[in-house]
């Protein structure tokens, strides 16, 4: 039995980490996969019976992943955040959020006939979007800048408060059970509230405490807060029941929210957890699914889909954006986009199980019901969401832009010359001084290092189809090279080397295939390009003709010049490599570099480091 259970738990997390590739690689939602594998191994095939292999360990496994995940969540929530979103987006997690909860459980009150407790629990559960649907949907439809900032913030926010939301909602229903009598509900219903709160807040103020005076080594931080969730859920479930879930959520929004307390190396930690427990998670959920309990469900459960999708998510749209800039179409696509998450199938599995401990026989539909919509949102809107803001003319164009790694005077030179000629630009830099100065010139700027988890949770990417490594920084250059080769494409990854590794010898080199194309020439470096702007080179345009091509453009200026990117009349931009395949034609817009007159591309000589 014990090797069963070994093998199990192994193919499942094997299955699980399959499925998250295949997501990535695809540029899919993982719940997809995932939901699929979970079906095939158990109710398609009979190969997994969560409920016979894990007995009465499954609940609590659950319980404590749930935990787990929405303590992550909370982690993100951070109120400076809240202040500064768009009114829309604040509306949508609060005003929206209620609209949709209430019109859902309508729904399935009506249409299922469902108790009226049972369908404001469910109601609460799909509340909940949730990045990691829609994030790898942004990247597939493209929409413009306010509808991505407002479906980005939107699901990040709406993961903890709505599942907050469900487990208030399901500590109402625990809590009037016993008594019919007001009083005794009110009283039960703050008891859990209070005892919460409370055991959050205390919880979270002494592992800060910790954190910031440095009690435990750097390499116990994470295994000590992923402890102290199990223990703060352990010990307030224990006081009173059912309280666990919301005590961990409120522990990690005052320990995300704590001054001078750093968290990042944790959240980093949380968040690798979380994909696991939720692969895991989700498989095993799906697994438990019966093909007659969707029998049961029938077409009211399709009916209730459509409720979620055409009349709560719209109105919850509508109403909510009151004093909100955004145009009528932008509002409509936010309308058609809203997936539910893992969270939700997460949240309705722990609470159905419970429920139907607790004597509540329709509780057995809430996790069906809630696949049902997983599976509807999700495949509907992936396969829809990109016609549809097509149709809606709230489609950015084709990904033109640059991210730009640094943000030196060679990278704000380059970032420079491309904004002014219409494209979009993005640069990324640790560096303070070198953000602020970009800034200043009036480029984008993302201060932080570009491959970091803060960067892959916050670094906008839309309209953004190309990268230019320009840090000076080898290494960083090429880390960034072998980050982004999925998102944007091996052909539209470019780095310019630095002068230090054009001396070094081979087996002191980064392999080839982990860096981009060589930007500007084969013997052109940062460092090269850094001296030639101190020295006073310009980038200037010219356009070419019939009789003024691309030889005599190079004739013209002998030795002088050196072409950095050429834009076609159709607008799209190409970068001159070290392959020097490409030749500019009549019609043409070419950008280059002028050098000095008493200096040439020959015999141009570096003086300094890669770094300016």
């Amino acid at each position: 039995m014990e090797t069963n259970i070994l093998l199990a738990v192994t193919c499942i997390c094997l299955l699980g980490l399959i499925c998250q590739w295949i997501a990535w690689w695809a540029r899919m939602p993982a719940i997809l996969f995932l939901l699929v594998t979970g079906i095939l191994i158990g109710p398609a095939t009979g190969l997994l019976n969560p409920d016979m292999l894990f007995g009465d360990l499954l609940l609590p496994a659950i319980s404590l992943s749930v935990a787990v995940i929405l303590f992550e969540g909370s982690l993100t929530l951070k109120f400076h955040d809240i202040k500064e979103l768009h009114g829309v987006v604040r509306n949508l997690v609060t005003i929206g959020a209620v609209l949709t909860w209430l019109i859902t459980a309508y729904a399935a009150h009506r249409l299922l006939d469902f108790d009226i407790n049972i369908a404001l629990l469910f109601g609460a559960v799909v509340v909940v979007t949730g990045p990691t649907v829609i994030i790898p949907m942004l990247r597939s439809v493209r929409p413009n800048a306010n509808i991505a900032n407002t479906l980005r913030w939107e699901g990040i926010i709406i993961d903890p408060l709505g599942a907050l939301l469900a487990v208030l909602v399901f500590d109402f229903i625990v809590a009037s059970q016993g008594d019919n009598a007001f009083g005794h509900v009110a009283l039960s219903f703050g008891r859990i509230v209070l005892i919460g709160a409370v055991l959050g807040f205390v919880f979270a103020e002494a592992a800060g405490f910790i954190l910031r005076r440095h009690l435990i080594p750097e390499y116990l931080r994470s295994i000590f807060a992923l402890t102290m969730v199990f223990v703060v859920y352990a010990v307030s479930d224990l006081i009173e029941h059912e309280s666990g879930l919301l005590t961990v959520t409120i522990m990690g929004i005052t320990l995300t929210n704590m001054k001078n307390t750093d968290i990042e190396d944790i959240l980093d930690f949380k968040e690798s957890l979380s994909v696991l427990l939720i692969s895991v998670v989700f498989i095993v959920l799906a697994a438990r699914i019966q093909f007659d309990q969707f029998i049961m469900i029938g077409w009211p459960g399709l009916l209730v889909l459509a409720s979620v999708m055409f009349i709560a998510r719209p109105v919850a749209v509508f109403v909510s954006p009151l004093a909100s800039d955004l145009s009528f179409r932008e509002k409509c696509l936010i309308a058609w986009i809203g997936p539910r998450g893992i969270v939700a199938a997460a949240v309705a599995a722990v609470f159905a199980l419970r429920l139907d401990e607790a004597g509540y026989t329709e509780a057995e539909l809430l996790v069906p019901l809630t696949f049902l919509i997983i599976i509807g949102t999700v495949i509907i809107q992936s396969a829809t969401a990109k016609h549809v803001a097509h149709l809606l003319g709230v489609r950015e164009p084709p990904p033109t832009g640059v991210l730009i790694i640094g943000a030196g005077n060679v990278a704000r030179a380059i970032g420079k010359a491309l904004q002014e000629r219409g494209f979009k630009v993005m640069l990324t830099d640790s560096n303070w001084e070198n953000t602020s100065l970009a800034r200043m010139h009036g480029l984008d700027c993302f201060y932080g290092n570009p491959v970091s988890e803060h960067a892959d949770r916050n670094l906008v990417l839309v309209g953004i189809g190309h990268m230019l490594g320009m840090s000076g920084r080898a290494s960083l250059d090429a880390l960034a090279t072998m980050h982004f080769k999925s998102e944007f494409g091996v052909k539209n990854i470019y780095e310019l080397i630095t002068t230090r590794e054009k001396i070094k010898s081979e087996k002191h080199k980064i392999s080839v295939r982990h860096r981009g194309q060589q930007l500007f020439g084969e013997d052109i470096t940062h460092g090269m390009f850094a001296g030639w702007l101190r020295s006073g080179g310009e980038i200037r345009s010219t356009q070419l003709g019939e009789e003024f091509n691309f030889e005599k453009y190079l004739a013209n200026y002998e030795n002088h010049c050196v072409p950095l990117f050429a834009i076609d009349p159709k607008g799209k931009l190409y970068f001159f490599t070290a392959k020097g395949e490409l030749m500019p034609e009549a019609g043409w817009t070419v950008v280059s570099l002028i050098l000095p007159e008493e200096l040439t591309y020959e015999r141009a000589s570096p003086e300094s480091g890669d770094n300016g």
